[in-house]
């Protein structure tokens, strides 16, 4: 007898993933969503100094993460011999977060956001969850077009985002989470706009506002910015933040 097999486009797999997401960021307390990418054990030291750099610099949903060695696993994922893997948090977990307070917030696209001299100006590449079944910011970094390396040095350069839209009638309990989410370490919000404007160039939906969060994986574009191989899963598992440790403590 066939088995009946079923395509699951990102937007699905989104919210399941926001639904399991238990993190209180007021208790500190609960799951994450992570994902996982897998280095060769020889580029542990270069991809942690890559890591330490991007994540001090605010290039990254949140500074805790998970480095897990040979024969090590984490939701269900083992890691083969002669790898090392890192568990960094997705910025879905801010979704999720935000619906688990009451928010009710829709994901749009992943994309590149073009930065210059410090300043993000506008979206430039994008890819809708409703459109794909594989990450957003997992195809644009196989397209090898980020520059986040260069936008570290100079200011100026294309870095991973992506865009949500929540109701403007939200608007004062989306600020009081956010700025408990920053309070609890995740600091990966780029930009908040304003009630039926255009955010990063994007127009969004009447009666919403929308939501800019600088991507989870744009320590792994940097990474491969500099030639060394890194397979990334985006949105890998939800684990508890407990199993998280800050990247300082990892660096010592």
């Amino acid at each position: 007898m066939q088995k009946d097999y079923c395509i699951q486009f990102t937007s699905a797999k989104i919210e399941d993933l926001m639904f399991r997401t238990t993190f209180d960021p007021v208790t500190r307390e609960g799951k994450v969503i992570v994902n996982l990418s897998i280095i060769d054990k020889e580029d542990l030291d270069d991809v942690m100094g890559i890591f330490e750099m991007a994540i001090n610099s605010g290039l990254s949903v949140s500074p805790y993460l998970r480095v897990l060695h040979e024969g090590e696993s984490i939701g269900g994922m083992a890691i083969e011999a002669g790898k090392v893997g890192f568990a960094t948090m997705c910025s879905i977990t801010i979704d999720g977060i935000l619906l688990k307070k009451g928010v009710l917030v829709n994901p749009r696209f992943g994309g590149l956001v073009e930065i210059k001299n410090g300043t993000p100006l506008r979206f430039t590449n994008v890819l809708t969850y409703h459109s794909t079944t594989i990450d957003p910011l997992e195809v644009l970094m196989s397209q090898e077009i980020t520059s986040v390396t260069e936008m570290l040095k100079t200011g100026s350069g294309k870095i991973l985002a992506n865009l949500r839209e929540a109701p403007m009638a939200a608007r004062d309990d989306i600020d009081r989470i956010l700025s408990d989410m920053m309070d609890a370490g995740i600091t990966g919000i780029l930009e908040v706009g304003e009630p039926n404007t255009r955010i990063l160039d994007v127009p969004v939906e009447r009666d919403h506002l929308g939501i800019v969060v600088i991507g989870g994986t744009n320590p792994m574009a940097i990474v491969q910015e500099h030639g060394i191989d890194i397979k990334t899963n985006a949105m890998s598992t939800v684990v508890d933040i407990k199993e998280l440790r800050h990247i300082n403590e990892y660096a010592r």
